[in-house]
C-alpha cells in the first residue's frame, strides 16, 4: 500500500506511526520520492532507499518510542551523515503520530454512558461505543469516538484487540452476561467492567462458575465498575467513578488498579470548570 493508505491502515489498527517527508534537496540526490510511512515493525512506500532511508526509519522510531506526538526537520548530507556517494543533501521533516494511551470498547448508549463520554472524550483514548440501536447515540460525538450500530453487540468482540479495556453498561442483563461471557472466554482483554449492584455482582459470578470460567479469567471482570468512594447516583456520577476507575489502571497490565491511587489525587485530575461571565 501507499503512503496514503497506510496512514488509513494505520488509523483503522491503532499502530503508531510516523511520517518521513522530503521537504528540500541539494545537489545529487536520489529518485524523487517524498513521502514514508514507519511504523515499529512496518514501513511503506519509500523516499529513495539506501542508508538515507535507514537513517529516517531509526529516527522515526525512535520518536515513536517517546509516546508523545513530535515533529522535527533534519538535513541529512547524503556523502557523510548517510554515507551514500550522491554528492547532495536531502532535508526530510519526521511527524510522529503515537497510539492514544487508552482504546475502550463501550458496550451501551444510555445515560450513563452518554455521561460516561463527556469525560472521556477529553482523554488520551480511542474509543469504540457500541449499541444496537441507533437512535439512541447523540447527532455528534468527540472525534476520539467512534460510533457502532451492531444488531448483535457480542459479535464486535471478535473485533477487539488484547489491548482493549472493556466497560458494560447496557440496558439488558442478559446481553451483559452474553458480553461478559464472550469477553473471559474468546479475548485475553485484562479489564471487563461491568455496571450492577452486588447483588447483581453475586448473581453473575455465581453463573460464571457454572459455566466454567476459570477464577482467573473471573478475576478480569469489575463488578460493580467504578471507585466505591463515590456515592452518587446520577449519570454523571456514576461516569466519573467509572473514568476514575479506568485512569487509575496500569497501561501495562489494566487488571492490576494501583493501590496507590487516592480519591484526592482522582478529583485533581477533574478540577472544576471555570465559569465565564
Amino acid at each position: 500500500m501507499n503512503w496514503q493508505q497506510a496512514i488509513s491502515w494505520c488509523h483503522q489498527q491503532a499502530d503508531p506511526f510516523a511520517v518521513a517527508t522530503v521537504i528540500g534537496t541539494t545537489g545529487s540526490t536520489p529518485r524523487e520520492v517524498t513521502k514514508m510511512v514507519i511504523t515499529a515493525e512496518k514501513t511503506f512506500d519509500t523516499i529513495g532507499g539506501g542508508q538515507l532511508e535507514f537513517k529516517v526509519i531509526e529516527d522515526a522510531r525512535s520518536m515513536l518510542e517517546s509516546r508523545a506526538p513530535s515533529q522535527k526537520i533534519d538535513h541529512y548530507p547524503l556523502a557523510t551523515k548517510a554515507d551514500q556517494c550522491c554528492g547532495g543533501s536531502v532535508t526530510v521533516l519526521i511527524e510522529s503520530f503515537p497510539i492514544t494511551a487508552m482504546r475502550l470498547a463501550v458496550f451501551g448508549a444510555g445515560h450513563v454512558a452518554s455521561a460516561l463520554m463527556q469525560v472521556l472524550a477529553q482523554c488520551d483514548a480511542r474509543i469504540e461505543w457500541i449499541d444496537s440501536r441507533e437512535d439512541v447515540f447523540p447527532e455528534s460525538v468527540s472525534s476520539n469516538v467512534q460510533l457502532i450500530k451492531s444488531k448483535d453487540p457480542v459479535s464486535y468482540v471478535d473485533e477487539l484487540t488484547d489491548q482493549h479495556r472493556c466497560i458494560i453498561i447496557t440496558h439488558d442483563h442478559a446481553l451483559d452476561y452474553q458480553l461478559v461471557h464472550a469477553l473471559l472466554n474468546q479475548t485475553e482483554i485484562d479489564y471487563v467492567g461491568l455496571i450492577g449492584s452486588n447483588t447483581k455482582a453475586k448473581r453473575f459470578f455465581q453463573r460464571m462458575d457454572k459455566d466454567g470460567i476459570s477464577q482467573e479469567d473471573q478475576q478480569r471482570c469489575v463488578c460493580p465498575i467504578g471507585m466505591p468512594e463515590v456515592k452518587g447516583k446520577l449519570p454523571m456520577e456514576i461516569a466519573v467513578s467509572i473514568a476514575a476507575q479506568i485512569l487509575s489502571l496500569d497501561p501495562v497490565k489494566a487488571s492490576q488498579i494501583k493501590p496507590e491511587l487516592s480519591w484526592k489525587e482522582i478529583r485533581q485530575a477533574f478540577p472544576p470548570r471555570e465559569i465565564k461571565s
